[in-house]
């Protein structure tokens, strides 16, 4: 489904507590504006906040501030630590996979926040500021319903809760029209049932507020005025004291229509907490200088009722709940491969990891960022991050529950390291009240491990001090060794070394989870889950494509290219290609290889489509063509890496890809000779014409299902009729034996005038017979795939063909159709010359078996093409064709069976109308298999549907419903649209669009582009009635109307009499 267009930033910002995120979080916006989350022309900033105690309302004006040095205020983000996450709040990864995405990542809550406001709330916004904390989990429907007419001033965005869940939290008092009367933080019982809606819930605050360009200004204007010029920059940078501002309990909250202006100064925002009455008098300041700029702006809200607001608080059981889907049926896994499934019990979850061997995941428990090797055991409750394969032997003989285990990138003294914290999933954070650690009290931890107050804290830290920020428990350097998980996980048992583990963690520098904050070093957690999410997606691209599975790798390629790393994903791709027991997976995989060299051109460097015959390309094509493709796949990347160098190379590269494929695909469809069979008769004599003709064919559901690879892979399905044109079978093909050890070729209508004249003395004059615009070349491939000539034999061509036959052959074939007419002449050609030269060569082939012998002869031609126009014009009638997922590949027919008179009323209803439109498809093949091999979801789908609409189709003949019949006409075209995008030119819609009226349903005949569009009427005998319509529509060229009727011969094949001369009437 298309995304809706939703808001076209100007400029996004990101609020940054830390100096050293600023730079790691600017290129994390930037990698997004490459995935195309973000639209191109947006400025991306990420801000430092400018004090690290400012407030969400200091953040905001500070960010206000940088947005208009650089163009105007326009949007803002924030967020604060989070022990979960050494990256914050924002940049949390979910287990959220969107399969609509072009570019396959991680989903992390910044990606969600920032897809809500610009697809979800912010549509149909005025200009304006978006300011969006990253500090909640957010839901919101896809139409939220909110009205912006006659908006001023700010509007704030509520979520439902629940009374209970608000004494925690924000929850605003409006009046029925939507204006905010009040704001409440942690409010008494009292003033939350004042705010309860008539569903029962309550508007949370959400963290999320628009202001418009007016009140932005307003707003920015205070960064001048003391004392809120310290939330700045520049008021810092000039010495100002700081000043704590709340984004929602000072800055909106003076907005409020109830409250008063002594109220608002003697009010101290949430975030403040309790300090001295120095502080209080600072902030008075601050707040009477808000309340002059911004009272008179109204503050609005809009109720999402239909949404959800959830705060990441530091509770571990609740950070695990948001993670988890208690009630899934199974686990979620989510950018991860993992080799044991059926070990993740249901309710947990799995995001950007690599588990390999036994690894068991209890339920409620998720792990991220981790490739590790089992046997392991984590057990229910647990948050496990950071680990990598070489800390995974701590894990072995040891089962966690209820624990938190993480692995942290560190920057210490200059230089980088790892460090490990571990905590219980009922831990709290907080300062006050009685502390835990390991989910049990101090004291007790303190008589399982021998680990001493003093170890922990300063001397003077009293008991009821005692917590767990401040406590020095992680180990983050040893005198003598690495360290690892190792070196905390001995804290959960009592201990029988010894004590020689707690003398390790003794003689360890340690850090407490503050001072390890301030060590952190997100640039180098960030690239590495970037390293690991691309080698689970390696695995994944093998798997994908080992397991035929229909998944696409596109977004893994645009992810690759777009973060610079395509050469793993090419040596992963060679290596899949190379082993393939199956030349479907190995060319699946070498049109994965040009999907990645086209995506490097990033759409510079040419079409796409294009000739693949480069001399430096044939040896490695030597080698696939002689069925050696290890050595193939090699000499396909050697090539390939002296073409990486700019766009118009890479595209060469990218078609020659393409071009090795076709050999693979080839080699697959040649097993249709397992199904071509011949039966000796009587030679005919010299000069004795065999003539074999044709009708038409139209298809009417399936058509693309037949075409390899689709034919082998999905299984094809097609319903086909054999028709005639305007009473006539405007397809044959004359042969007969002559005395001249020649050929004599000849290809046109059957009016000499006309006639294109060959003659081929030797075997060079048949070495063009793979080439298809070469004169003949149909006529020449024919002679060979009939087996009358060998091309790579060392016998002269005289001297084959009098062994054999004792003289040539002489081979006309025609078609009164135009050409690219849409209905199969090609193949159907092909059928016939086939079948009226093995019968002037003494043997005759049944047409099943000459159906896969047209499959073979277009193979050697080059051309490709699937089964369905042979079937069609070859077997008589209405039928539907077959080929099942498996090779060999093999076509079945099956007769459909009508109601009696069913087939007159049919010829009475059905015309074909030439577009006047030669049909250019020559392209359209290359991107239909382009698709497919992309495994596109909609063309997946799509391909899907034809399949089954062939079976509905039918059916429909079956019953002899016209109606029926016109409806899946209709729905066919628009598949075929789908299946290749640009078959339908515009003349050709306008010529629709005016006889729809007239028709049951109508569609272009084969690929489209041009070429016959024939269709379904309404009423009997039409064509007179629909030649006066067209005639009143201008510029539609030079179309013609003809009548259609069922064939209900298919092939015929007759011997004519002796003609006298057989002297080469050829000049």
């Amino acid at each position: 489904m298309e995304q809706p267009k939703g808001v076209d930033w100007t400029v996004i910002i990101l609020t940054c507590q830390y100096k050293d995120s600023v730079q790691v979080f600017q290129r994390e916006l930037e990698v997004r504006q490459k995935r195309e989350q973000i639209p191109a022309g947006t400025l991306l900033l990420a801000v430092e906040d400018p004090e690290k105690r400012v407030g969400s309302g200091g953040a905001t004006l500070n960010a206000l501030l940088v947005a208009a040095e650089h163009l105007s205020a326009r949007a803002g983000f924030t967020g604060r630590d989070f022990p979960f996450d050494d990256c914050g709040r924002a940049f949390t990864c979910l287990p959220v996979e969107n399969p609509e995405a072009p570019v396959e990542a991680l989903v992390c809550n910044l990606d969600c926040l920032l897809d809500i406001i610009t697809h979800r709330l912010g549509p149909g916004s005025p200009p304006g500021v978006w300011v969006c904390s990253t500090d909640m989990l957010l839901s919101v429907p896809a139409n939220p319903g909110i009205s912006w007419d006659s908006f001023r001033g700010a509007r704030v965005i509520a979520l439902p809760g629940s009374p209970a869940y608000a004494q925690n939290h924000g929850v605003y008092l409006t009046d029925p029209q939507g204006l905010v009367l009040d704001i409440y933080y942690q409010g008494t019982e009292a003033e939350i049932q004042r705010c309860v809606r008539p569903d029962g819930r309550v508007p949370l605050v959400s963290g999320v507020v628009f202001f418009s360009v007016e009140t932005a200004e307003r707003l920015l204007a205070t960064h001048v005025s003391p004392p809120l010029d310290a939330c700045t920059y520049l008021g810092l940078d000039s010495g100002a004291r700081p000043v704590q501002l709340s984004l929602f309990f000072d800055i909106l909250h003076c907005m409020a229509e109830n409250v008063t202006r002594e109220d608002f100064l003697v009010g101290r925002p949430p975030e403040l907490g309790q300090g001295d009455a120095d502080v209080a008098g600072y902030l008075q300041s601050a707040r009477a200088q808000l309340w002059r700029e911004l009272r008179d702006q109204p503050l609005t809200m809009a109720y999402v009722s239909n949404g959800s607001y959830s705060y990441m608080t530091s509770s571990a059981s609740e950070f695990l709940l948001s993670l988890t889907l208690p009630g899934a049926p199974g686990a979620q896994i989510v950018h991860s491969q993992v080799e044991e499934q059926q070990l993740l019990a249901t309710g947990s979850s799995v995001v950007s990891c690599l588990l390999e061997g036994p690894v068991r995941l209890g339920p409620g428990s998720v792990l991220q960022h981790c490739h590790l090797q089992g046997p392991i055991h984590i057990g229910a409750g647990c948050l496990v991050t950071g680990l990598d394969t070489a800390h995974s032997k701590a894990l072995h003989g040891r089962e966690l529950r209820d624990l938190v285990l993480q692995g942290h990138h560190m920057w210490l003294h200059g230089s980088p390291g790892h460090a490990f914290t571990l905590v219980g999933r009922l831990d709290s954070w907080e300062r006050q009240g009685a502390g835990t650690y390991l989910n049990v009290p101090w004291s007790e931890f303190f008589k399982r491990t021998g680990v001493r107050a003093w170890d922990l804290w300063d001397p003077d830290t009293l008991p009821a001090e005692y917590c767990l920020p401040s406590a020095r428990l992680f180990p983050v350097l040893h005198p003598s060794r690495e360290l690892g998980p190792q070196d905390l996980l001995w804290m959960l048992d009592h201990q029988e070394d010894g004590g020689e583990a707690l003398r390790a963690w003794r003689a360890s520098w340690r850090l407490s989870w503050e001072q390890l904050q301030l060590c952190l070093d997100r640039a180098a957690t960030l690239a590495s889950r970037r390293d690991l999410f691309f080698r689970q997606a390696l695995h994944k691209a093998r798997h994908v494509l080992e397991a035929r599975q229909d998944l696409s790798l596109r977004p893994l390629i645009w992810a690759a290219v777009r973060e610079g790393c395509p050469g793993p994903l090419l040596a992963t791709l060679d290596q899949v290609a190379a082993g393939a027991g199956d030349p479907g997976v190995a060319a699946r995989a070498l049109a994965c290889v040009a999907d990645v060299l086209g995506c490097m051109a990033e759409g510079r460097g040419g079409l796409r489509s294009g000739p693949a015959a480069n001399p430096e390309w044939m040896q490695p094509f030597s080698y696939l063509e002689c069925g050696d493709l290890a050595a193939g796949v090699e000499a396909l990347a050697q090539e390939r890496d002296k073409w990486l160098s700019r766009p118009a190379l890479l595209v060469r590269a990218a078609r020659h890809y393409e071009g090795a494929g076709q050999i693979l695909i080839r080699q697959a469809v040649m097993s249709a000779q397992h199904f071509v069979s011949t039966e000796q008769v009587e030679l005919p004599g010299p000069g004795q014409w065999v003539v074999a003709e044709c009708p038409a064919r139209v298809d009417f559901s399936g058509g693309w299902s037949d075409t390899p690879p689709l034919a082998y892979e999905l299984g094809g399905a097609v319903l086909g009729l054999a028709v005639r044109v305007d009473g006539r079978r405007p397809i044959g093909a004359r042969a007969r034996r002559i005395l001249e050890p020649e050929l004599w070729l000849a290809v046109g209508p059957r009016q000499d005038e006309m006639t294109v004249k060959i003659v081929c003395r030797c075997l060079a004059d048949l070495r063009d017979y793979c080439q298809p615009h070469a004169p003949g070349a149909l006529l020449k491939a024919a002679f060979i795939c009939a087996g009358i000539v060998h091309v790579h034999s060392e016998l002269q061509l005289s001297e084959q063909l009098l062994r054999t036959f004792g003289g040539g052959f002489e081979l006309h074939t025609w078609s009164e159709l135009p050409h690219g007419s849409g209905l199969g002449t090609s193949s159907i050609l092909a059928g016939t010359a086939l079948a009226a030269l093995q019968r002037a060569a003494g043997r005759v082939v049944g047409t099943e078996a000459l159906i896969h012998a047209v499959l073979h002869l277009e193979q050697v031609l080059t051309t490709g093409g699937g089964w369905q126009d042979q079937v069609g014009g070859l077997m008589p009638g209405i039928k539907v064709g077959r080929s099942r997922a498996q090779l060999p590949l093999k076509v079945e027919v099956e007769e459909v069976t009508v109601p009696e008179g069913f087939v007159q009323k049919l010829n009475d209803h059905l015309l074909l109308v030439y577009t006047g439109k030669t049909r250019l498809a020559r392209n359209l093949l290359q991107d239909v298999l382009r698709s497919w091999y992309a495994r596109l979801p909609a063309v997946v789908q799509n391909a899907h549907s034809l399949v089954r609409q062939t079976e509905e189709c039918a059916e429909g003949f079956r019953q002899g419903s016209l109606p029926l019949l016109g409806q899946c006409l209709t729905s066919y075209w628009e598949q075929k649209k789908l299946m290749a995008p640009g078959c339908e030119p515009l003349t050709v819609r306008r010529m629709m669009d005016v006889l729809a009226p007239h028709v049951h349903g109508q569609s272009l005949a084969g690929a489209g582009g041009g070429g016959f569009l024939y269709l379904l009427t309404k009423e009997p005998q039409q064509k007179e009635a629909l030649e006066a319509v067209l005639a009143k529509t201008e510029g539609l060229g030079n179309y013609s109307i003809h009548l259609v009727e069922v064939d209900t011969q298919g092939l015929s094949l007759k011997l004519l009499g002796t003609e006298a001369s057989t002297c080469c009437p050829f000049p």
